[in-house]
């Protein structure tokens, strides 16, 4: 179903040297395809990685609670509940140091199956699922034997690094948005914080041919609408209502054939929202059936047709 909530899905704690985090794979959990996203929970002072950085992969964290410090190629820059933090692929390496009440925070990320990942302290890189450089062991294990990590005093902050209240709101209907991961911050996908109205409804229900979205609900309560198209009708799916509260996650791969909305509660829905970048992306909007190319910046209404209409020897 691609719903699934943060208390249902197990953990597993790893600590080795100054690491120490605990970790939930949401993303997993719910279904994901071409995206990862993991709750992280960083023990008071420690570090959830290495220092770290991608070759392909594009990492969006955002700051749940607690306190610390972003570490960024050396900088160190301050952090607080309701941060986002924007690594674009092969620009920094980054890690982060918790605070005295821990960190604990969300990161979503582009997967890439022929992904490298780089450990400058260590020497060594990860490809294809198998670390490299002439070694037999885990990296970890010698990560957990290095100095502590170094840093100084806060930096000012970059652009990649901000806070929701920094952000001018957007107003769409009934929804309000805090563009976060914006063309000019992130290069493979994009990153909101959203509230909806109480009772008010977000964006009309569509699919999406090639873009992934996730979905995570922070407060409040509501329904996730599902609405098949004509295709998925046909094949048996059938018009969905699914309550949602704080703590879901929500996946929506592509070519579902399945379109989603939101629909607040009493109380409004407040969601962060990631979806990748697809030029060529289709969407699909089932209840006004109309079809938005994106790429050329058109959208328009269809007939929706059964498989043999017009076909001289339709049976």
């Amino acid at each position: 179903m691609g719903v699934v909530h943060w208390d249902d899905v197990e953990a597993f704690h790893r600590a080795k040297g100054e690491m120490d985090a605990t970790w939930w794979l949401l993303g997993d959990a719910a279904g994901t395809v071409g995206v990862g996203v993991n709750r992280v929970r960083v023990a008071p002072g420690k570090l959830p990685t290495p220092p770290h950085s991608h070759q392909s992969s594009e990492e969006v964290y955002f700051v749940l609670d607690g306190s610390g410090l972003a570490w960024q190629d050396g900088a160190v820059l301050e952090l607080r509940p309701c941060d986002c933090v924007i690594q674009r692929p092969n620009e920094h390496a980054h890690t982060f140091i918790a605070g005295p009440d821990g960190l604990d925070f969300l990161v979503l990320g582009t997967r890439h199956p022929h992904e490298l990942g780089w450990l400058p302290r260590s020497g060594a890189l990860l490809t294809e699922g198998v670390w490299v450089h002439g070694r037999m062991d885990d990296p970890w294990d010698l990560e957990a034997q290095a100095p502590p990590l170094t840093y100084g005093d806060p930096a000012p902050r970059p652009p990649n690094i901000l806070n929701v209240e920094e952000v001018e709101l957007e107003r769409w209907g009934a929804a309000v948005t805090a563009p976060l991961a914006t063309r000019e911050r992130s290069n493979l996908a994009g990153f909101h914080w959203e509230r909806i109205d109480p009772d008010g409804t977000g964006p009309p229900p569509h699919c999406h041919s090639e873009e992934e979205e996730v979905f995570v609900i922070l407060d409040g309560d509501g329904v996730l609408e599902l609405w098949p198209s004509p295709g998925a009708t046909a094949g048996g799916d059938v018009r969905e209502d699914i309550p949602v509260r704080a703590g879901h996650v929500i996946a929506r791969p592509p070519a579902t054939r399945v379109g989603h909305a939101f629909r607040a509660g009493d109380a409004g829905l407040t969601m962060l929202i990631y979806g990748t970048r697809k030029p060529n992306d289709l969407a699909y909007y089932p209840r006004s059936n109309k079809i938005a190319f994106r790429g050329l910046g058109v959208i328009g209404r269809i007939e929706s047709l059964d498989y043999w209409d017009g076909e001289p020897n339709a049976g």
